[in-house]
């Protein structure tokens, strides 16, 4: 028996050693992973950036303060084989966006103010339509965590039951009360964005006002939220939560494999952990066969498939169902 636990571990130790350390955001990188002829394509997302930015970019602290789990009968609920959110509420145009975070690790607050703000056009039938502002949670939640530098998801969504978020749209879109400060930058050599670097500014001041000419006041623009929970992780409860009340955030750990996902379902195929990362789930499906959650990242639409990208769904893979939040509006 002992024998055999034995050659056991030997066998999986020399499987281990023979994947190699493969340079991160490297053509040698892409070309293994492709050579797998895994569920998935990579490519070249990151032409020119410091692997410093890309570090950056995972900023959510994983296994951080739970909120309280919302347990859900789901026994009648008929789920499709299919679904996608976008296509679904089609009268929400947030559903389809794609935002970019910037050089700052603010994907936390991204993957919370994106959900929330396809939450609110769902549950208003489409009467509301509001971009809220990562902005403002990214800049104004002191209890989220550490800005720039990180934080945790389920203290966003406490943050918008407690005090409210602002609305507010794109780097330099002046739409809504408080729009993104931090400028994109460019993922590809030949572009027109300043370059990503790693150092990234500090996070930016948390000004409770709005933009020059906008109205209403900042204290009236406040949009808040009715409750907010954890999903359990599992995966008829995370299906039961988007189907009924529209797109969660979620969160997983980043390998360097994934900097390079182009198209497929994504899987982890090569290379170390990169960091937490938080994203917008607002579907699922089957691709050849294969199972998945369907996922909005906040990289600009330059990443991935057009800003979107697909993760194997129902064994956790990379934490995917362990960190699902939510709420509802007010």
């Amino acid at each position: 028996m002992w024998h055999a636990a034995f050659l056991l571990l030997v066998a999986s130790l020399s499987v281990s050693l023979a994947r190699p350390r493969l340079q991160p955001l490297s053509s040698v990188m892409v070309n293994y992973i492709n050579k797998f002829n895994t569920t998935w394509k990579a490519g070249h997302n990151f032409r020119n950036v410091d692997y410093s930015y890309v570090q950056r970019l995972c900023g959510t602290k994983l296994k951080g303060p739970k909120l309280p789990v919302l347990v859900q009968y789901t026994g009648s609920l008929k789920l499709p084989k299919q679904f996608d959110a976008r296509e679904h509420w089609p009268n929400c145009p947030t559903l389809k966006e794609i935002r970019d975070q910037g050089s700052c690790g603010s994907c936390w607050a991204f993957g919370a103010a994106e959900a929330i703000s396809d939450r609110v056009c769902i549950h208003s039938n489409a009467k509301v339509s509001v971009e809220i502002s990562s902005e403002d949670l990214l800049t104004c939640c002191e209890s989220c965590g550490f800005g720039c530098n990180g934080g945790y998801p389920s203290a966003a969504w406490d943050f918008w039951t407690k005090e409210g978020l602002v609305s507010g749209g794109l780097f330099d879109s002046h739409v809504g009360c408080r729009p993104y400060t931090i400028p994109p930058c460019e993922h590809h050599v030949n572009g027109s964005r300043p370059s990503c670097t790693g150092e990234g500014g500090d996070t930016p001041q948390c000004i409770n006002e709005c933009e020059a000419g906008y109205t209403p006041s900042y204290k009236q623009d406040k949009h808040f939220g009715k409750t907010s929970y954890s999903v359990l992780s599992n995966e008829q409860e995370i299906q039961s939560e988007i189907y009924k009340n529209g797109p969660v955030e979620g969160a997983f750990s980043v390998y360097e494999d994934f900097l390079m996902y182009k198209t497929g379902v994504y899987q982890h195929v090569s290379g170390s952990a990169v960091g937490g990362h938080a994203i917008k789930i607002l579907g699922w499906g089957e691709e050849n066969g294969v199972p998945y959650w369907l996922c909005a990242n906040s990289w600009n639409t330059d990443w991935g498939d057009n800003g979107f990208f697909k993760i194997l769904r129902g064994s956790d893979h990379c934490g995917i169902e362990s960190e699902v939040v939510a709420g509802i509006p007010n």
